[in-house]
């Protein structure tokens, strides 16, 4: 991640300035639009479609003012089944910015999930603080009017992104635990797969099947949930014997510390007698003496 321009979104790709002049890359993933947000942003090809923001990368920079314009160019690109290239020069701080700005447009996801799922195709992405917080500031003011609008001009929406950044979002969190890129096979399950279908337990189906669902995804039945608890009764029995004869074994040794302090208190008492009667015979002594 970050060597290149990454995918975010189907038809939304996220990388530098280099990027954006890679006959290869361009062809590759099929760019049909290049928005350019930097301090000198131009045009360069001419059989590519550009919207260009001048901005620097500084926290006094307001980028907010750009996310309508930046949002429209977008999805209408995509639903024309076009590709969109956001860069900037790094691909790090602008053009993750508006990047997530859009993100949050679409779905319902708050600024941070919206970034993190930059961050799970693209590790390098890092808006600077200012920028953070102008997306903080979009998420809590502007974000749902934006929404409404969006859906207004655009209301028909074919594009299922929510699920797409859930997974990036496990992608940044494996990244951050493990330090490795997890691929589609180390997340085969689609968003929600373990919510049972009106609640009931039913198998799988063929549609399913061709989806790539696992085959050793199991939903428990009756029958399996009943054996799991018989199972889980029988330990338990198995540990109240263990503790049943761990208190008969105490109860045993409480008896036993009993009786033995009774012989040395009778013991003692034998002893104290024996004492007496020396005296006596001592005394007498001395009387005849």
């Amino acid at each position: 991640m970050g060597n290149g321009m990454n995918k975010i979104l189907p038809g939304l790709f996220v990388g530098n300035f280099r990027d954006a002049k890679d006959p290869r890359q361009l062809e590759e993933n099929n760019i049909t639009h290049i928005l350019s947000i930097h301090d000198n942003a131009k045009k360069i090809l001419k059989d590519k479609e550009y919207l260009c923001i001048e901005a620097s990368d500084h926290s006094d920079q307001d980028l907010s003012k750009f996310f309508p314009q930046v949002n429209k160019f977008i999805h209408k690109a995509r639903l024309e089944g076009g590709a969109v290239l956001v860069h900037c020069l790094a691909g790090v701080s602008r053009s993750v910015t508006v990047t997530t700005a859009y993100i949050m447009t679409v779905t319902e996801l708050g600024w941070r999930d919206a970034l993190n799922s930059v961050r799970g195709a693209r590790s390098v992405a890092n808006p600077n603080f200012g920028f953070q917080k102008q997306l903080q500031y979009y998420d809590s003011e502007h974000v749902v009017e934006e929404r409404k609008r969006f859906k207004r001009m655009f209301p028909d929406n074919p594009f299922n992104d929510e699920e797409e950044c859930r997974y990036n979002m496990h992608c940044y969190q494996q990244y951050i635990v493990t330090g490795n890129t997890p691929t589609r096979s180390d997340y085969p399950l689609p968003y929600k797969a373990y919510q049972p279908k009106n609640g009931n337990n039913e198998k799988m189906t063929d549609e399913e099947k061709e989806k790539g669902w696992p085959m050793f995804f199991v939903r428990f039945t009756p029958e399996k949930v009943s054996k799991s608890k018989k199972k889980s009764k029988s330990d338990n029995g198995v540990g109240e014997d263990e503790n049943k004869n761990s208190e008969r074994t105490e109860e045993e040794e409480q008896g036993e510390s009993s009786t033995t302090a009774t012989d040395t208190t009778e013991t003692s008492t034998d002893d104290d007698v024996v004492g007496d009667d020396d005296k006596k015979r001592h005394s007498a002594l001395l009387d005849d003496l």
